[in-house]
C-alpha cells in the first residue's frame, strides 16, 4: 500500500528524508505524557505545528497586529502584504490558475457549505442529483442533504467494498444527465483510501457535472495539483497540514465562484453600499466578508512554505514506507483486525480488536494514552463508513511527516499491552 495522490518522482530517485531533523522543528513533540515520551499518531485530527508556524503567528501579533486591506498606515500595509503573500503561497501549492480563485475560509466545513449555498444553490434544482461517496466525512454529506431538502434534489452515495475500495462501476452507473455535482473525498479520513479522483472527474464532466474534492486528508500527504486533477472546486483545512486551526482554503474556478455570487454580506465584499442597493467586490473579496483570520492566514502560508521546503514527494515516500511498515506490524498482533486495506492508501492505520475479545476502541485508546501514545477512537465523523462495516468505531493511528518507525513500534507494543490488560 502506498501514497498515490498524484504522479511524482519514483521514491528511489528522491533524496533521503530525515525525519529526526523534522522532529527537531516540532516543539510539541518534545514532551512527556503520563510519564512517557509523547508518540503522536492523531495527525488526521490535527497536526502538530513547526516552530516556523509558531513564529509566524507570534510575528503577526507582536509586529504588525493591524487590520488588512483598509488601512494606509504602515502596520496595516505590512499585514496586508503578508496575508496576500500567503494567498500566493496557496495558489502555488495547489497550482491554481490564479490567486483570486483561492478563498480563505475557516476550513473544509465552511468551504463545502460556501459552495452549497452559492453555486449549488443557484444551479441545483428539483429533480437534479448530487453524488457523494460512502466514505465521506460528515462535512461533505450534511451540507448536500440540506441543499437537497431545500431544492428538491436527490443525494446518492457510491458504495465501497470491504477493503475500502470505491466501486467505480457503481459510480459510473449513478452518473446521469441529471447529475449536477459530484462531491468526493480525495483521501478517506476513516480508511485512508486514496480515491481514483482523476477517473471520477473525467466521468463526471462527461455528463456535464461539476466536481468538488475534499482534500483535508490529501494535502498533508503529498503533492496536489488542481489543474492536473481537473476538478472544479477543492477544499482543505490548514490545521491538518501543519498550520493553525480555524483557517482553510476553498479553490474554485473563477467562472463558478462568480456565478455563485456572495454568501455572507459585510465589509470587504462590497464596492459600494447604499440603502437602494449594493455592488459587490471582485474575487476574492466577493467571498471573504468581514475581517479575516489574519494570523491564521499568515500561519497557513508559513506552514505550506515549510511543507514545500520538505518536498511533498519526499513526504509521500516517507509516509508510504511508514504505512507499509505499520500495516505489516499491526497485522501480526493477535486480536487486531485492520480496517481499510484499499489498494491505494495514505496516512491512516485503522483497526479494531477481534469481536471475540469484546473490547471497545475507546478502551484501547485510553490505555494507549496512559502509555503516552495519542490516537483517535470513534466513528471519526464518518458514521456511514462505520454503518457499512457494521462497526461502532475504530482506533485510528494517523501519520505525519515527523513520524518514524519507532513511533509505530511503540504503537504495536502499546496495543499488545492494552489488549492483555483488557483480556
Amino acid at each position: 500500500m502506498s501514497v498515490q495522490l498524484q504522479p511524482s518522482a519514483p521514491a528511489h530517485t528522491l533524496p533521503a528524508f530525515d525525519a529526526e531533523a523534522v522532529r527537531a522543528q516540532i516543539p510539541a513533540l518534545h514532551q512527556s505524557v503520563n510519564g512517557k515520551p509523547l508518540v503522536y499518531l492523531d495527525n488526521g485530527a490535527t497536526t502538530l505545528k513547526p516552530q516556523a508556524v509558531i513564529d509566524a503567528l507570534l510575528g503577526y501579533y507582536a509586529g504588525c497586529c493591524a487590520n488588512v486591506h483598509r488601512g494606509v498606515h504602515t502596520l496595516s500595509q505590512r499585514a496586508t502584504n503578508e496575508l496576500e503573500a500567503a494567498r500566493t503561497t496557496v495558489q502555488r501549492h495547489l497550482n491554481a490558475p490564479e490567486e483570486a480563485e483561492c478563498i480563505f475560509v475557516r476550513g473544509v466545513t465552511e468551504g463545502v457549505n460556501l459552495v452549497a449555498n452559492t453555486w449549488a444553490q443557484r444551479h441545483v434544482g428539483a429533480g437534479d442529483e448530487i453524488i457523494v461517496t460512502g466514505m465521506e466525512h460528515h462535512s461533505n454529506i450534511v451540507p448536500w442533504q440540506l441543499l437537497c431538502e431545500r431544492v428538491g434534489a436527490t443525494l446518492h452515495a457510491v458504495p465501497f467494498d470491504d477493503a475500502g475500495n470505491l466501486d467505480l462501476a457503481a459510480y459510473r452507473a449513478l452518473l446521469s444527465p441529471r447529475t449536477r455535482l459530484v462531491a468526493a473525498v480525495h483521501v478517506s479520513n476513516a480508511l485512508g483510501t486514496v480515491n481514483p479522483v482523476a477517473e471520477m472527474i473525467t466521468a463526471a464532466h462527461a455528463v456535464g457535472a461539476k466536481v468538488l474534492l475534499d482534500g483535508a486528508q490529501a494535502v498533508p500527504h503529498g503533492p496536489v495539483d488542481v489543474q492536473q486533477l481537473g476538478c472544479d472546486f477543492y477544499v482543505f483545512s490548514g490545521h491538518k497540514v501543519y498550520g493553525p486551526t480555524g483557517i482553510g482554503v476553498l479553490w474554485g474556478r473563477r467562472a463558478l465562484l462568480e456565478a455563485g455570487g456572495p454568501w455572507h454580506g459585510g465589509g470587504d465584499m462590497i464596492k459600494r453600499v447604499t440603502f437602494e442597493g449594493t455592488t459587490y467586490a471582485e474575487l476574492p473579496g466577493l467571498l471573504e466578508a468581514g475581517t479575516p483570520h489574519i494570523a491564521g492566514i499568515i500561519g497557513l502560508g508559513a506552514a505550506l512554505r515549510w511543507f514545500q521546503a520538505l518536498g511533498p514527494e519526499r513526504v509521500a515516500a516517507h509516509e508510504a514506507d511508514l504505512l507499509a511498515y505499520g500495516t505489516a506490524q499491526l497485522a501480526q498482533v493477535d486480536g487486531v483486525e485492520l480496517v481499510g486495506t484499499a489498494t491505494e492508501k495514505a496516512g491512516v492505520l485503522s483497526f479494531v480488536a477481534a469481536p471475540a475479545l469484546g473490547v471497545h476502541p475507546y478502551d484501547i485508546a485510553e490505555l494507549l494514552d496512559q502509555q503516552g501514545i495519542a490516537v483517535r477512537n470513534g466513528h471519526h465523523c464518518a458514521e456511514p463508513v462505520m454503518d457499512r462495516l457494521s462497526l461502532s468505531g475504530t482506533v485510528r493511528a494517523s501519520l505525519a511527516c515527523y513520524n518514524t518507525r519507532a513511533d509505530l513500534d511503540a504503537l504495536v507494543v502499546g496495543v499488545k499491552r492494552a489488549l492483555s490488560m483488557l483480556a
